[in-house]
């Protein structure tokens, strides 16, 4: 469309009423997108009905409609034609004449008045019909004024002769916008002038006296009238917001009382949570939009104080979970443990080990403790359910629980294996069952799962590379998700890599991620499991002997005995010192430092032990791998030896 068509669609959409019913409303905001118009346009128009006029409302309409579907241009000019609109720009019919004179230029866009010119001519307000219906006297009409009985505005094809006229005044005291609000008619908005931002005040604010925040006049007056404190009018629930931010930035000390109305509750908890503002609501029952002026005129102005004065402070409510260190308790609350001095309520580990060390062994022992609420190893447990998910062989963890069964003479009633294949890396859906099972499971059994096993990470993890942390990443996120919205421990049991000397095996985002790391050896000396990493337990380091004693379950079909093992308490290995065999240029590296008596950047090293004719880079892995042994630590570009090592 050109954009004298676009303009001769603005000109029509005012001459409508926007105090219409919502069909209405869609129906003229449909076919003025359809004429070009845009959303500043319609949003404005929409705003000269303030007691209907929702922003977001507004917006997400707009949004909703499609080029070329529902209603056409020709719907807007004909509702503006029924409410008397005169299409002066719309182009003369062809003359009959086969040499047609040259088309007249459209006329220009009436210019939209200004508030200022609006204002100008406007009158003090002494008396008016709205006034009276809200209870308010003369004193309350101070500060506004009202058109003359002649005047020639109209809002929406209404006449605004004889209307009560409210200043709305932007943050810096200028004239911003008009409310006009005719002797029998509806509030309308000037066209062109937004609220956003704007605000009136009634009375005169005074120190240590709160101000109270309403959506429109007849709420102000009302407060007014039973406090005898400032009320600021808003012109909506939708600038509410804003207007009560500009007022805490203005005096940080004030006390702000919002006072909304009914149905408009919750909005205005969050206004007060942000700014730190206390909130009045209106008599439970009451109907929808029910204001503070409705329960002036109804009950009196003393029935409207004392509700008033039960303004409260909504708890403050922050994005994320903050503590703030003065407000925390005296009394120290220890880590909850599950296993003591091994596994902490509702955190996340991971055990690993070499194959055949025994770590499924030792952690279904672990759970089957759990579950019936008996010492493990000489550690205490917290009783409650458990479900282990077997991705890696279920078969293997039902026989393992048959021998710990017979072997103890009892049975495990609170130990759920789950059998289906878990796949916690393509996509939400596994995480989600596993939820929905842990929940059930509770509700069935009457009881809550404390703990819960991932066998084997790798497993749990199909398709992912373990040594990409984007892969991992989501796994952990996963993982952190089940935990959490279950309130239960999970461990995840993986391997070590290929130097077991180098920890578990993948991602070291995993290590970081868990809050316990446990370690499952088998040497000549004895099976152990170290606690590798404890984030708020002081059990790093400590060891825990085992051993693995055969149990038989029955015959093969070949008639030799069928067995399986069980943990047993055993003495814990003592740990042997890791012998380090370092390689020539990594005790050249060793040799320089202790000569040298003083760190040294890695670069000094490489310039130094050129003459060696040692290269740049193998001094860099050298390095390297000397951090890796615990030898150097490198910090700040400077390595220097870990004292003692030297």
């Amino acid at each position: 469309m050109q954009a004298t068509d676009t303009d001769r669609a603005r000109d029509a959409l005012q001459a409508i009423d926007p105090n219409c019913d919502r069909t209405a409303w869609v129906k003229t905001g449909m076919s003025f997108h359809a004429a070009g118009g845009d959303f500043d346009t319609f949003d404005a128009w929409s705003a000269q009905a303030p007691d209907l006029y929702d922003p977001r409302a507004c917006r997400d309409v707009w949004k909703s409609f499609r080029p070329g579907k529902g209603i056409g241009p020709g719907t807007l000019f004909g509702l503006a034609r029924d409410a008397g609109w005169r299409d002066t720009d719309r182009p003369a019919r062809p003359a009959p004449e086969r040499t047609r004179k040259p088309a007249e230029p459209r006329k220009a866009p009436t210019p939209t008045v200004t508030a200022a010119e609006v204002w100008a001519r406007a009158t003090d307000a002494l008396e008016h019909g709205y006034a009276d219906r809200k209870g308010a006297g003369f004193d309350a009409l101070q500060g506004l004024r009202v058109l003359p009985q002649n005047d020639p505005l109209r809002i929406g094809g209404a006449s605004m002769a004889g209307a009560l006229v409210l200043p709305a005044y932007a943050p810096d005291g200028a004239l911003q916008s008009l409310q006009l609000i005719p002797p029998e008619g509806k509030k309308m908005n000037l066209p062109g002038h937004p609220m956003s931002g704007a605000s009136f005040t009634v009375g005169t604010p005074e120190p240590d006296k709160p101000i109270y925040i309403c959506e429109g006049i007849g709420q102000a007056w009302a407060c007014w009238q039973a406090t005898g404190c400032a009320s600021v009018v808003t012109f909506g629930s939708g600038n509410m917001g804003k207007v009560t931010a500009q007022l805490r930035q203005r005096d940080d000390s004030t006390k702000l009382v919002l006072v909304p109305d009914a149905g408009k509750e919750s909005d205005a908890a969050a206004i007060a949570s942000e700014h730190r503002c206390a909130v009045v609501t209106m008599p439970e029952g009451e109907a929808q939009n029910f204001d503070a002026c409705d329960l002036s005129l109804r009950d009196g102005a003393e029935a409207l104080a004392a509700l008033l004065a039960t303004a409260t402070e909504p708890p403050v409510s922050y994005p994320l979970s903050v503590a703030f260190a003065d407000e925390l308790p005296e009394r120290y609350a220890p880590p909850d443990e599950l296993v003591e001095g091994v596994l902490t309520a509702g955190d996340g580990s991971v055990l690993y080990g070499d194959s055949n060390s025994g770590k499924t062994f030792l952690v279904i022992d672990m759970g089957a403790a759990v579950a019936r609420g008996v010492d493990w190893l000489g550690k205490r447990t917290e009783p409650g359910l458990v479900v282990y998910l077997a991705a890696e062989s279920p078969a293997s963890v039902r026989c393992r629980l048959q021998a710990y069964q017979k072997h103890h003479g009892c049975k495990v009633p609170n130990f759920a294996i789950v059998q289906s294949p878990i796949d916690l890396f393509d996509s939400d859906a596994d995480a989600d069952r596993v939820i929905r099972l842990v929940h059930q499971i509770e509700r069935q059994r009457g009881a809550k799962v404390r703990l819960i096993v991932g066998d084997t990470l790798a497993r749990l993890s199909a398709g992912a590379n373990e040594n990409a942390g984007q892969d991992m990443g989501l796994v952990v996120r996963r993982f952190d998700r089940i935990r959490t919205e279950c309130k239960a421990h999970f461990l995840l049991i993986h391997h070590c890599g290929k130097n077991a000397a180098n920890g578990s095996r993948g991602w070291s985002g995993i290590r970081a991620a868990v809050d316990t790391e446990l370690e499952v050896t088998d040497s000549p000396t004895g099976r152990c499991l170290e606690v590798t990493k404890q984030r708020d337990l002081s059990t790093k380091g400590e060891r825990i002997g085992f051993r693995l004693d055969p149990v038989t379950l029955g015959e093969t079909k070949w008639g030799e005995p069928a067995t399986s093992c069980v943990v047993t308490a055993a003495d814990a290995p003592v740990k042997q010192s890791k012998v380090i065999k370092l390689g020539e240029t990594q005790q050249a590296v060793m040799a320089l430092l202790r000569g040298a008596g003083k760190n040294m950047k890695v670069r000094e090293i490489a310039d130094q032990l050129a003459e060696q004719e040692i290269t740049r880079t193998s001094v860099y892995n050298a390095v390297n791998r000397l951090r890796d042994v615990e030898l150097v630590e490198v910090s700040g570009g400077m390595v220097h030896l870990i004292g003692g090592k030297a």
